[in-house]
């Protein structure tokens, strides 16, 4: 079967410009226009050197970091922006939502921008006006239909163009993170949209930090970083745990930026963390295998500056997928830890033996004050990373709970 889309050496090259003095007065720029020396310029790469095959029913979770050049590679292969070098073989219709109001015009309605971004997509006005209907009802924009565009907010213009770009039947359907625009509600029927889209047979290209939604959607991971591929498998899973272990996870020894305690982003005027640690029975520090069997003790260290008796912490477990296993606080509810002076302070608590199951994960921590205000917020705080071995190899938690057994008569 011949590939859907063939993606072969592709790079992006854009030029920046670095003004000598910052910003300059229209004197000084005249003066400085004949100066060639005053002005660097420099070649970027944002892409270089792509190359893969999409097949098609393929569903692809291309992920990397902010600025890894996730959607310069979906502009390229929505034939927005032309690649510097390489080429690309498309085989198929593509339809692509990578930005807000893509596509649309601001002066058109939305009835006729409906039409106007259909014919954009290749579609004739006979096949646009049989799926009419279902885009207006989908989009939940009937009201404001003959409104001129740029009277929609935001998220009205997303709804439509997601319609618009989801129902007109692509066989390549390329989305960017631009659903993170839409409420829950509508990210929740984009998803099992594109989840019928892909179980039809078309092929999928997404790009989303939701990395549980990327999971869901798709089969097939791409791992960009700094404009090349890094990792590329048939298994999502194993891209994301990739993603997660090179960025996703950080400890005391190897981020200096927290535990020096300056500038750090996890201080406040409350207090500041400086340190936190795992060790087990055998006294097995963080980086190595934990035995399946082990309790394991979390431990921080804090320097109070303000006294609080409602200053509790906690830890968060997150795993592979960086979906929260858990989360524990200090004492419970009705017994805050009791700060009573400033000063410098050691917390710990033990997980018990046999509770996680086999797997990589990694351990949060986070403060609050009054069980309300985050002081240091969960999916923020410093973190540290372990891995069990030894145990059941299936995803989240393994606790132990008493079994009575009575023999009946």
């Amino acid at each position: 079967m011949r590939p859907i889309l063939e993606i072969r050496n592709i790079g992006k090259k854009y030029k920046i410009q670095h003004l000598a003095g910052g910003y300059l007065s229209l004197r000084e720029r005249v003066v400085n226009s004949f100066k060639f020396d005053r002005n660097q310029i420099e070649d970027f790469w944002a892409l270089k050197e792509i190359s893969f095959d999409v097949k098609p029913g393929e569903s692809i979770g291309i992920i990397g970091r902010n600025g890894a050049g996730k959607s310069t590679l979906l502009k390229i292969l929505s034939k927005i922006t032309p690649p510097t070098t390489g080429h690309i073989i498309s085989r198929g219709r593509i339809a692509s939502l990578l930005e807000v109001g893509t596509g649309f015009h601001p002066e058109l309605t939305g009835r006729e921008n409906i039409f106007f971004n259909g014919s954009l997509l290749g579609m004739k006005r006979k096949e646009i006006e049989q799926k009419f209907d279902e885009i207006v009802d989908f989009s939940g924009v009937e009201k404001f239909l003959d409104t001129p565009l740029k009277h929609f907010s935001s998220g009205m213009q997303l709804r439509l163009a997601f319609a618009v770009a989801a129902f007109l039947e692509p066989e390549i359907l390329i989305i960017d993170e631009v659903l993170a625009v839409g409420d829950a509600e509508f990210q929740k029927k984009c998803l099992s949209k594109m989840r019928g889209i892909r179980n039809e047979g078309k092929t999928l290209l997404f790009v989303s930090h939701n990395l549980e939604a990327v999971e869901g959607l798709c089969n097939i991971g791409v791992l960009l970083e700094s404009g090349r591929i890094t990792h590329i498998d048939n298994s999502i899973s194993k891209i994301i745990g990739k993603y997660l272990s090179a960025f996703g996870s950080t400890s005391a020894s190897e981020n200096a930026e927290w535990s020096s305690g300056n500038g750090s982003p996890y201080n406040n005027d409350v207090h500041d963390f400086q340190n936190i640690s795992l060790t087990t029975e055998n006294n097995d520090v963080h980086g190595r295998l934990i035995s399946f069997g082990s309790k394991i003790k979390v431990s921080m260290e804090v320097n109070i500056h303000v006294a609080d008796p409602t200053l509790n912490f906690g830890y968060a477990v997150y795993n592979e997928s960086n979906q929260i296993i858990y989360w524990s606080w200090a004492k419970d509810w009705d017994g805050k830890i009791v700060v009573k002076q400033p000063g410098a302070y050691k917390v710990d608590t033990l997980i018990p033996e046999k509770f996680i199951n086999e797997g990589k994960y990694r351990l949060e921590v986070f403060s609050v004050l009054h069980g309300l205000r985050q002081l240091v917020a969960i999916g923020e705080g410093p973190s540290i990373s372990f891995e069990i071995e030894g145990g059941y190899r299936s995803v989240g938690l393994s606790p132990v709970f008493k079994w009575n057994f009575n023999q009946l008569e």
